[in-house]
């Protein structure tokens, strides 16, 4: 069964009550969610290899880390693409694939409308992303399709998690960690989580 992490830092509890805050204009929800996934970025890449290098200070040689391992972050279109930037501050080296998909109304299943992936997944850690995972649905068929794709090692990060989503995501990749920084009570009728913080998407972009 893969792992849940659920990241406890205070600053991480901070950022999510500005946004759950429904006052929260979009603009400060935007860089908030950034600053978020940066938090959740220094737990979901620990387990990143390293390899020794030997280096020069001012004064002698010594040895040095670099990362052994090339990294991909995946965002879920769009909501995802607000976690981007946090997640490749502190690896600017990253390179950024895009997975495009919608959320089915009357079905809540995934449709595709967009894939634009990096190559070499297959020697990458590859991190997908997304602020909510509610039913599972979009995070299991984003893996699935880089799985296709050649991608061998992942982990998923979201800002918050429905106990649906962890059940979903865990019995279909079930050797895929997951990153999160709360998980909440429950899916509504509707497939929203609660408490939540809205539709994540719409108010990253401003568009509710």
């Amino acid at each position: 069964m893969a792992s849940l992490t659920v990241v406890d830092h205070p600053l991480l509890k901070r950022d999510l009550t500005i946004l759950r805050r429904r006052e929260t204009p979009h603009g400060q929800f935007r860089k908030t969610v950034s600053d978020a996934a940066a938090i959740l970025a220094y737990e979901a890449m620990r387990s990143i290899a390293l390899k020794e290098t030997a280096i020069e200070t001012p004064l002698e040689t010594t040895t040095g880390y670099a990362l052994a391992e090339d990294v991909i972050v995946v965002p879920i279109m769009r909501a995802g693409l607000g976690m981007v930037d946090g997640f490749v501050r502190f690896v600017p080296e990253a390179r950024v694939g895009h997975l495009g998909m919608h959320r089915d109304e009357e079905t809540y299943r995934p449709v595709d409308y967009y894939s634009n992936i990096p190559d070499g997944l297959a020697e990458a850690h590859v991190f997908v992303v997304d602020p909510m995972l509610a039913t599972g649905g979009s995070a299991s068929h984003a893996i699935r399709h880089l799985k296709q794709a050649g991608g061998q090692q992942f982990t998923f990060a979201c800002l918050v998690a429905a106990p649906e989503g962890i059940e979903r995501l865990q019995a279909d990749h079930p050797e895929v960690p997951i990153v999160a920084a709360t998980v909440d009570r429950e899916l509504d009728a509707n497939a929203f989580i609660r408490p939540g913080l809205g539709d994540a998407g719409d108010r990253i972009f401003g568009t509710e």
